[in-house]
C-alpha cells in the first residue's frame, strides 16, 4: 500500500512538473508578443497617419487659389522681375505686411486691402518707370512682398502654419476688392493708431471721402507700438531740423482733430507734423516734447501715417467678433466689398 502511494505521489509530481513547465513555456512564448503588440499597434497607426494627407495638406488642396492674371514684381535685391499669380501675390503681401498670429478676420481685411491696392494700380495704368517693365516693387513704395524662400528664412519652423493661415484668409476673400462708387479705392493702412485715424488731406495732398477720421480704441490696449520715445541733444535737433534751437525754446504745436501735430514752430520757422516725423524719424506725428537738462524727449503715440485701416485696430475688432467686411467698412467709410468682375472688368478683359 505504501509502495502504491509512493508511486502515485511520483506520478502527481511528474504531472505537476509537466504542467508547470507547460505554463512556463507558454509565458515565455507569449511574453514577447505581449510586449511587442502595443508598439506594433502604435507603429501601424503612425504609418497610416503618414501615408494619408495631413489636415493642412487636405485644406490646401481644397483651397486652390484661382488667379485671373499675374503681377510683375520688381525684386530690389536681385534686380529681377518675378511674375506672380494675383492671389499668390496677395498671400505674400499679407505675410509681409501683417503678423500671421493676428485673427483670421483681420488677415482677411488685410487681404482685401492688398488685392485692392494692386488692382487699382493696374487699372489706373500709371507709368512708374519701374525697371524691367514691372507693375510694382517689393517695398513700401507699393506693398512689401517677400517670396517663399524669404518667408521660410524669416519664419523657420513656423512657416507651415503661418502660410497656411494666411492662405486661408486669401482664399476666403479671393476675387474680392474694396470699392467706393464701384471703383477700387486707395486702401491705405498702417500699424497702430493714436486712438483715431486721420483724414487723408491732413497728411497727403488729396481729400478722399472714404479716408476719414474714425475712433480706433483697440490700439492702445493691444499694440506694443502704441507708445514710443526718442531723445535728442540740442545739437542733434538743430542738425536734423536745420534751425537754431534756443536753450529755453518753446515749441509751438497745433493739432488736427485726430490729435496729431499739424504744425510745429521753432523760432521763426514752421514745419508740418509730417515733416517733423520724417526729419526726426518718429513713429508717428502725434508727439509731445519735454526738455530734460540739455535733452529733448519726443513721446509719440501710434505708429504710421494714421490714414485708413489700423492693423492693430483691425485685430482688435476681429477679437471682438467683427468680420472682415465689417472691419473694412468701418475704416474705409462708405465702401463696400465687390467682385473683380463688377469693379474691374476692363482689367480682366486685358488678361484674357
Amino acid at each position: 500500500m505504501k509502495k502504491w502511494k509512493k508511486q502515485q505521489n511520483n506520478i502527481n509530481w511528474k504531472i505537476s512538473s509537466m504542467i508547470a513547465i507547460g505554463v512556463l513555456l507558454s509565458v515565455m512564448f507569449l511574453l514577447p508578443s505581449i510586449i511587442v503588440l502595443p508598439f506594433k499597434g502604435d507603429q501601424s497607426e503612425t504609418e497610416a497617419s503618414t501615408s494619408t494627407p495631413t489636415e493642412i495638406e487636405t485644406k490646401n488642396k481644397e483651397r486652390e487659389l484661382a488667379s485671373p492674371f499675374h503681377v510683375n514684381v520688381f525684386r530690389t535685391k536681385t534686380e529681377k522681375v518675378e511674375e506672380v499669380p494675383l492671389e499668390e501675390y496677395v498671400v505674400h503681401v499679407v505675410a509681409s505686411e501683417m503678423p500671421a498670429d493676428f485673427e483670421l478676420e483681420a488677415l482677411k481685411a488685410q487681404a482685401l486691402a492688398a488685392r485692392t491696392y494692386v488692382v487699382r494700380f493696374l487699372v489706373q495704368g500709371v507709368s512708374q518707370n519701374i525697371p524691367g517693365g514691372a507693375d510694382v516693387t517689393d517695398t513700401i513704395e507699393h506693398q512689401v512682398y517677400k517670396n517663399e524662400d524669404e518667408l521660410r528664412e524669416l519664419w523657420g519652423s513656423d512657416y507651415h502654419w503661418k502660410i497656411d493661415k494666411i492662405t486661408q484668409a486669401v482664399y476666403e476673400t479671393q476675387g474680392k476688392i474694396i470699392t467706393y462708387d464701384n471703383q477700387p479705392i486707395t486702401p491705405a493702412f498702417f500699424s497702430t493708431s493714436n486712438g483715431y485715424t486721420e483724414n487723408s488731406e491732413n497728411y497727403w495732398p488729396n481729400e478722399l471721402p472714404y479716408l476719414r477720421i474714425v475712433e480706433s480704441p483697440w490700439d492702445e490696449e493691444i499694440s506694443p507700438k502704441f507708445f514710443s520715445q526718442k531723445t535728442f541733444t540740442k545739437s542733434q535737433l538743430e542738425e536734423l531740423l536745420g534751425v537754431p534751437v534756443q536753450s529755453e525754446e518753446k515749441f509751438h504745436l497745433t493739432r488736427t482733430d485726430s490729435q496729431r501735430v499739424e504744425t510745429m514752430k521753432v523760432g521763426e520757422k514752421s514745419f508740418s507734423g509730417r515733416e517733423v516725423r520724417t526729419l526726426l524719424d518718429l513713429p508717428s506725428n502725434d508727439f509731445t516734447i519735454t526738455k530734460k537738462n540739455d535733452h529733448y524727449v519726443f513721446t509719440t503715440r501710434g505708429y504710421g501715417h494714421g490714414i485708413g485701416m489700423s492693423q492693430y485696430g483691425a485685430n482688435g475688432m476681429a477679437l471682438e467678433g467683427k468680420s472682415s467686411s465689417e472691419i473694412v467698412s468701418y475704416y474705409y467709410k462708405g465702401t463696400e466689398v465687390s467682385s473683380l468682375e463688377e469693379a474691374a472688368p476692363t482689367l480682366l478683359a486685358k488678361s484674357e
